[in-house]
């Protein structure tokens, strides 16, 4: 490639020239070339956002009010001379900050796990063939093809364009789409003026282009000016962030009350500082959840990957709440519902029917008419149905190992296999003897697509494809089978529409003639009543099983599936009925919903689950109907057009496989596989993420109010502490890092696509959580004293009813995440008891601490602790199960109180 400077201005040359000094041409570069290219400029990507250094993010583990009291604490402790409790203080401060680092450590990598599936990928040719890669991948030399949605890749010059706009507003500031061409412009034009320049990170609103690439990297405009990507997303929802002002505004209150009861008892009872001291300081980690928001965090990192793992990306957090109240899932037909697989089944001329074998994107099968095959040469229509369907197309097919794939939209791909099976032609069967000079590329507004191409005879001819009625109203005459023409008989091709679409084929039309004025450029208000109708093209995409089965969840869980499509309403209503979808017998069009108000429709759209016929704003007003009745709207959308209906949607869902860069950028969700089955995996995730929060809420709260119960009733009670607060600083050192954890990784419960979605305003401090929390807190205060004067009963030392309070607060708090694991059905089954992985390793690595704290006699004499014997550690066992079945035999008995009501 040829040495640029700074002086090198390529939206002043001429395309050709600029082409040359890339050192490249309009086929692209090979693939060695562009491999040695990137070696040599690097990857086309910007520095990320500095990372806190590893350091840094273990000490802001330090930074919390409970760190702040510990650390005081340990300075008084350590200035009275209490070491041991000063070791026990730091051992826990740094315990906690261990745990918080690696929790911090899995959340990050959740999210930059995230961004690397996120990495978005542009269209190139290569050997002159078009291909995808991966945007980091674009090296100086390449030509990229851009299409409305597509988020530029690099700085591009363009050499075509087609009714192109961008928005520039990220770079320059305008807030209107700017006009693109291939002219140059003058040396001096400011950034906003160099219309023949595309730029790195702007979007693509309308029309296609070409352009090489001359910037990548930190060589690109944005790169001068920014020098780095936006920060990734921290790893937090509008629920974490509101439990954690809960936990802050929880410890303000409970440092208050302990310095009441450190005066209380000091003036009143007269206790000694240094025993008093050390007790409200047991209290004050006792009661407050530090570890919540942390724990919290984690359960939405494990969240955020398993939905990775079922195909769905998180783009913004606070869709994974959102997911678990959703009840209308609003969704595309083709390619979410159906397997995205098109293949051309039937081709439909003037008083002939034809049908297509053959498989997949095989450009190999034959034509048959009335169940025989015919040879092309023998009905001429055929061959003006294999021009439409291959040059009228931008799809390009590849086979590789034995199997034919498709390079662009699935239903181009399978037309351009129609034109090689009719032709014999291969996957590219006109290649020779034509060349494209204009196009108006498919546009939701007006439905169609059109090419003008030259022959080898300097003819030119105009072909289109699309919506039949969009496509018969370009239309004045017929084709014949026999190649001749006649009036168009426009009742008869509706006909033949409806009797396709109701077999579940989606219909196409096709059409050819002449450039109405003969020059070099099509007109689209020139060619209404110009072009002869070749005829009709029926393609078929199955459903997906897993689709039909996924529906089938969704219905189970209460939640209503709509699909929005733009086939036709007996094309929609067909697959439909394949996939399972209720009220089948009732289909509203586009022309229907812009004949309604907006209350009609609000009532209609509850109704209605098959809107055929729609465009990008028939959505967005379906999503604003189906709000208006309360329901949270789950909507599906790949093109650009869609971006409005995505942001209005209580959760967007882009695709990830067709979906454009600014429906991905609108979106909430990304379907990594563009299957339905991945948002009923996405609602099921989100609802055991809510769960999951809400469990470890349930168990977190309730533990540390039954420790602190332990503590204050024994204060009022003027009786000596059944626990010590250096246990109770064990205690939560080795329980609130392991136990409350375990939480985070629990799989769905069974039922969980059983239940109706939760109301959005649904708080999680629910009467429920409150009365549990009273409930445990007594059970909890009623255990300890109960053991603690059962073993002083007994003539034990103090130091062993200690040691036996102590171990009973941790067995009921291992029996009560048994119980808090199935809060929606019961704990008694043996999947229960079995629990899961991570629980077990928690709940052993708690008893062994325990063991240790018990019985190793350099643990006893830092903790004042004395050996259990095994009939008295049998009692503790028991007393746990005892309280597992109490508080089991209480949610059964509310649940079924629930049911009844």
């Amino acid at each position: 490639m040829n040495d640029r400077t700074a002086d090198f201005m390529p939206h002043a040359l001429p395309p050709q020239v600029v082409l040359q000094a890339m050192d490249t041409d309009v086929a692209g570069l090979g693939a060695e070339e562009a491999k040695r290219r990137l070696e040599v400029h690097g990857a086309n990507r910007l520095p990320a956002a500095p990372k806190r250094s590893p350091v840094v993010r273990f000490l802001s583990q330090f930074h919390n009010v409970l760190i702040y009291v510990l650390l005081a604490s340990a300075a008084v402790t350590g200035f009275m001379q209490h070491w041991i409790d000063t070791g026990v203080i730091l051992a826990v401060v740094f315990g906690n900050a261990v745990v918080g680092y690696l929790q911090e450590g899995r959340a990050e990598d959740a999210m930059n796990a995230i961004r690397v599936m996120l990495a978005p990928h542009a269209a190139v040719l290569r050997d002159g063939r078009r291909t995808s890669v991966d945007a980091a991948d674009l090296v100086p030399g390449d030509i990229v093809l851009v299409e409305a949605g597509d988020r530029v890749p690099a700085d591009l010059r363009l050499l075509e364009a087609r009714s192109l706009k961008v928005e520039e507003a990220a770079l320059t500031g305008e807030s209107v789409p700017v006009d693109k061409t291939g002219e140059a412009v003058s040396a001096d034009s400011v950034l906003g003026d160099r219309s023949s320049m595309l730029f790195s990170g702007t979007l693509v609103a309308t029309g296609t282009g070409k352009g090489v690439v001359v910037a990548t990297g930190m060589a690109t405009e944005i790169g001068k000016i920014s020098g780095m990507l936006e920060a990734v997303e921290s790893l937090s929802t509008p629920l974490v962030r509101q439990m954690d002002v809960f936990a802050r505004w929880l410890t303000l209150f409970i440092l208050i009350i302990s310095g009441m009861l450190l005066a209380y008892g000091l003036v009143v009872r007269h206790l000694p500082f240094d025993e008093l001291f050390m007790t409200i300081v047991g209290l004050a980690v006792a009661a407050i959840p530090e570890g919540l928001p942390a724990v919290m965090t984690i359960t939405l990192a494990v969240g955020v990957q398993a939905m990775a793992g079922r195909h769905a990306i998180v783009r913004r957090l606070p869709a994974i709440e959102t997911l678990g109240s959703v009840s209308v899932i609003c969704t595309d037909k083709t390619g979410t519902l159906t397997r995205n697989e098109m293949v051309v089944a039937s081709l439909v001329a003037a008083r002939h029917v034809y049908a297509v074998d053959g498989e997949g994107y095989a450009p190999e099968g034959a034509v048959r008419w009335n169940d025989a095959d015919v040879d092309p040469q023998d009905h001429a229509v055929l061959s003006e149905f294999a021009r439409a369907a291959g040059l009228c197309n931008d799809a390009v097919l590849h086979s590789a190992d034995g199997a034919w794939r498709v390079e662009g939209d699935p239903m181009e791909g399978a037309l351009m296999a129609l034109a090689g099976k009719i032709t014999g032609g291969g996957s590219d069967p006109f290649t020779a003897g034509w060349r494209r000079i204009d196009a108006i590329p498919f546009d939701a507004a007006h439905r169609y697509m059109a090419v003008l191409h030259v022959d080898d005879e300097n003819n030119r001819h105009v072909h289109v494809k699309g919506a039949p009625e969009a496509v018969l109203e370009l239309c004045a005459t017929q084709r014949m089978p026999d190649g001749s023409s006649a009036a168009l008989d426009a009742p008869y091709w509706e006909h033949m529409v409806e009797v396709l679409a109701a077999e579940g084929q989606r219909v196409l039309a096709v059409a050819v003639g002449a450039p109405p004025s003969g020059g070099a450029h099509l007109v689209q208000a020139e060619l209404p009543g110009t072009l002869t109708l070749i005829g009709l093209v029926g393609l078929i995409d199955p459903p997906r099983p897993e689709a039909i089965v996924a529906v089938a969840d969704c219905h189970q869980a209460g939640i209503r599936v709509k699909m929005i499509t733009g086939d036709h309403a007996a094309t929609a209503r067909a697959i439909a009925g394949m996939i399972g979808l209720k009220n089948t017998d009732r289909v509203l069009t586009g022309a229907d919903l812009d004949r309604m108000d907006d209350v009609t429709l609000s009532l209609a759209a509850a109704e209605t689950d098959i809107f055929a016929r729609t465009s990008p704003a028939h959505k967005l007003r379906l999503v604003t109907a189906l709000q208006s009745q309360g329901l949270t709207v789950a909507m599906t959308g790949d093109g650009v057009n869609d971006a409005p209906a995505l942001k209005r949607a209580d959760a967007g869902i882009a695709m990830g496989v067709k979906g454009s860069e600014a429906a991905k950028e609108a979106a909430e969700l990304v379907l990594a596989d563009d299957n339905f089955a991945s948002i009923a995996a996405a609602v099921r995730e989100g609802r055991t993420v809510y769960d999951n929060i809400k469990k470890v809420i349930s168990w977190t709260l309730p533990t540390n109010a039954g420790e602190a119960g332990t503590i204050i009733v024994a204060l009022f009670a003027g009786l000596a502490l059944p626990v010590t607060a250096v246990q109770i600083l064990w205690i939560n050192l080795v329980t609130a890092t392991t136990l409350g954890l375990a939480l985070a990784f629990e799989p769905s419960e069974e039922g969980t696509m059983r239940r109706p979605p939760r109301r959005r305003d649904e708080p999680l401090l629910t009467g429920d959580l409150i009365w549990h929390v009273l409930l445990v807190s007594v059970l909890f205060a009623a255990a300890v004293f109960g053991i603690f004067f059962y073993a002083l009963d007994r003539g034990y030392p103090i130091e062993l009813a200690r040691t036996m309070a102590m171990n009973t607060l941790v067995v009921m708090e291992i029996f009560h995440v048994f119980f808090i694991r199935n809060i929606y059905g019961t704990s008694l089954t043996w999947q229960a008891v079995r629990g899961t992985k991570v629980v077990w390793i928690c709940v052993i690595s708690v008893s062994v601490a325990q063991f240790a704290v018990t019985y190793l006699p350099f643990m006893q004499s830092l903790f004042g602790t004395q050996s259990v014997p095994l009939q008295d550690g049998l009692l503790i066992v028991g007393i746990g199960a005892v309280f597992f079945a109490l508080v089991e035999i209480e949610k059964q008995m509310r649940l079924a109180f629930r049911n009844r009501g």
